[in-house]
């Protein structure tokens, strides 16, 4: 008789050990917001603002991240390519992809001079990363460093829009005013002035697969006007 409800306590505790097991898979198997999750400048807040950081502007600017161009095979109008873009995604809202852009803008330039890869990673596809990621290591093994400030941020313009099979693309200039400066390991001066501002145009192209639903846009391309 003792035996039979030894047993019966054994099935009733692996029931209940059962049970837990099935709640933590639930709640651990589910983003709970706590998470250190991927950062999406492309997202709104509730009051449709983007977030926006406090900027490190990038270094070498007439140095190019090597990405695939946008295909020219035939000329698009801005307006087409983004009629282009919302047909393939109905979700697509110039606006907000300016907005976001900006703060994508301020998220990577501040990462790229932080050296701050781990951030850098999930916004720029890998051909933008590889080359980011070389000239941080660069500037560590040459024991230089970059004291940067953006005044503001004058323009985010759209100049190119277009969809190839499932991937948008778009192209905006940023013009903002910063002050750079790059030191070296004993502190002196290589490049820059901390006192003076400068106006600073750059052109980014971003891409995206409509067919994903992840709604980030990868940076695939920086250069300076020709």
């Amino acid at each position: 008789m003792g035996e039979g409800f030894y047993f019966v306590d054994i099935i009733v505790f692996a029931l209940i050990a059962g049970f837990l097991v099935y709640r933590l898979r639930s709640v651990l198997g589910q983003r709970s917001g706590e998470e250190r999750q991927r950062p999406n400048p492309f997202a709104t807040d509730r009051n449709g603002q983007s977030p926006v950081d406090n900027v490190i502007p990038m270094p070498e600017r007439g140095r190019a991240a090597a990405a695939p161009a946008m295909a020219a095979d035939e000329p698009f109008s801005l307006s087409a390519g983004m009629a282009q873009i919302r047909s393939a995604d109905p979700s697509f809202d110039e606006k907000r992809f300016v907005q976001g852009a900006g703060a994508a803008f301020e998220m990577v330039v501040k990462a790229y001079a932080a050296g701050d890869t781990a951030v850098l990673r999930p916004l720029v596809s890998d051909d933008v990363y590889d080359s980011f990621a070389a000239e941080i290591r660069r500037r560590v093994a040459a024991g230089e460093t970059h004291e940067t400030h953006i005044d503001r941020i004058r323009m985010v313009e759209p100049l190119e829009a277009r969809l190839e099979g499932r991937t948008a693309m778009v192209t905006v200039k940023v013009v903002s005013d910063q002050m750079n400066v790059t030191r070296n390991a004993e502190g002196a001066v290589l490049d820059g002035d901390s006192n003076r501002l400068l106006e600073v145009t750059d052109i980014w192209t971003f891409a995206r697969n409509t067919r994903n639903k992840d709604p980030n846009w990868l940076l695939i391309e920086t250069r300076v006007p020709n």
